[in-house]
């Protein structure tokens, strides 16, 4: 650790921080990330970055290698499974760092972001510190600035502050973007998940809150993310978020997820229950119109204050669609997974496990 001069109410001591960078064919974007890690305000000689990839066929470990060669702080670890909580637990595990950053390949941090979560996390005793993820998009035309308006408004999103910034002052939350950790969490809840191919961040963030563990969310921390902004990987991409929504379910034993992750599966839900009635009950045909009315004015009326705001009328046109693109498969992504998982035998498990002891209590084993 290395003096250095620290606002009122900070150590003077920097502490080694470990950023940790889980990737896999990530040649378009990890030069970028490693770049914003290592000319950050942050001391160059504080650092760790711990690149685990999951052995890419593409140019990320020639680019990663490169790095290496010309910054000590730069090492590359194999993640042979490919998943991205495993690769986690790889980097926490070879980690040296008083502090745990974790990084996405598809994001770089501002010049101050490590500076400041070490800052507030010092200031706060946090157990976690995390900022503001300012969406950006990957290619350009009116689709690509659709989405990310969709992507950065609590009607395509939820109320994920993190997401849309609607955080002025540092404020304690479930979870923020990415993270910085303090090594004893790890020792307190263990490691990432491994059994969840995505979410496990959410799954983490939730489950060091049960612990008594706290995650501050701070505006001040800006962490910019290229989003999949063509509808080829777009849509996809939904459906798989909406999958791993509801699969954490088979998999933690806390509530894995935030209520808002629920909401597409309860509206495609309503609407595929209510069309299916119709069949039968020609009344239930207004319930699924009112829900469909109800959606697109409300699509429509958030489109049309956001190309206010921004002065971009096409978005009047184009937002409604982008946020049933992003609803509508995450939904289906929902209930394929729940459907799933209510046939599993985990779920029969929990299930029967009270109906047997209630069976046991009232007539004996």
């Amino acid at each position: 650790m290395i003096a250095n001069s620290a606002d009122a109410g900070v150590s003077s001591v920097k502490p080694l921080v470990s950023v940790i960078v889980a990737c896999y064919n990530e040649q378009r974007f990890i030069a970028r990330c490693l770049d914003s890690i290592l000319f950050g305000s942050y001391p160059l000689e504080c650092l760790e970055v711990l690149v685990v990839d999951g052995m890419s066929t593409d140019e990320t470990r020639q680019i990663v290698r490169q790095f290496a060669n010309r910054h000590s702080a730069v090492k590359l670890l194999d993640n042979p499974r490919r998943i991205t909580p495993v690769g986690f637990n790889i980097g926490v595990r070879a980690a040296r760092g008083e502090l745990i950053m974790i990084m996405s390949a598809h994001a770089a941090y501002d010049r101050y972001a490590i500076e400041r979560c070490v800052q507030y996390s010092q200031r706060f005793n946090a157990e976690n510190v995390g900022g503001v993820c300012v969406t950006e998009p990957r290619g350009d035309g009116m689709l690509a600035d659709a989405i990310v308006a969709a992507l950065s408004h609590p009607f395509g999103v939820g109320g994920s502050a993190f997401r849309t910034g609607n955080c002025r002052e540092p404020r304690w939350a479930d979870t923020a973007a990415f993270g910085c950790y303090r090594r004893d969490v790890f020792e307190r809840i263990g490691l990432w998940n491994e059994q969840l191919v995505f979410s496990q961040d959410i799954e983490f963030n939730l489950r060091l809150k049960q612990a008594g563990g706290h995650t501050l969310l701070v505006r001040d921390i800006v962490v910019r993310y290229q989003a999949r902004t063509d509808l080829r990987t777009f849509v996809p991409h939904n459906f798989r978020n909406g999958y791993w929504a509801i699969m954490p379910f088979a998999y933690s034993d806390v509530m894995p997820v935030g209520w808002r992750h629920l909401v597409p599966m309860v509206f495609v839900g309503v609407i595929a229950a209510s069309a299916a009635a119709a069949i039968r009950f020609h009344s239930a045909l207004w319930v699924t119109a009112a829900t469909l009315g109800a959606y697109l004015a409300l699509s429509f009326l958030v489109a049309l204050r956001t190309a206010i705001k921004q002065r971009n009328w096409k978005l009047v046109f184009v937002m409604p669609l982008v946020f049933g693109l992003l609803h509508v498969p995450y939904g289906l992504g929902s209930m394929m997974a729940a459907l799933k998982i209510s046939f599993s035998k985990r779920c029969h498990r929990l299930l029967l496990l009270p109906l047997q002891r209630r069976t046991v209590q009232r007539y004996g084993a």
